[in-house]
């Protein structure tokens, strides 16, 4: 049975390919942001959902993480953000690991 509702949480089914590639549909490609062909930033949160996020291309961060007369890359930018993330997810894993023991 497919739930196809609209507004706030809502919820499209699709189908995964062999490849395992799924079709983000495009009123919530619309909605969100999210450019064809584009890409998207799959995250595991700490319900253990599957989040996916857009993901802007290098243009959009021309500009970002500027601070005073500090003018960072976007790769710099990016970089950072990718640390982040990877200490976001250590830390749910600890967190897991805890409530294990």
């Amino acid at each position: 049975m497919s739930s196809n509702t609209n507004g706030p949480g809502e919820e499209r089914v699709v189908s995964v390919t062999e490849k395992g590639q799924a079709t983000i549909p495009k009123r919530l490609r619309e909605k969100h942001g999210i450019p064809a062909p584009g890409r998207v930033k799959f995250v595991e949160n700490e319900n253990g959902e599957i989040v996916v996020r857009a993901v802007g291309s290098m243009r959009e961060f021309r500009g970002l993480e500027r601070d005073g007369e500090e003018e960072r890359p976007a790769t710099a930018v990016l970089r950072d953000e990718r640390e982040r993330d990877r200490q976001r997810g250590e830390a749910v894993v600890e967190q897991f690991a805890e409530d294990v023991e």
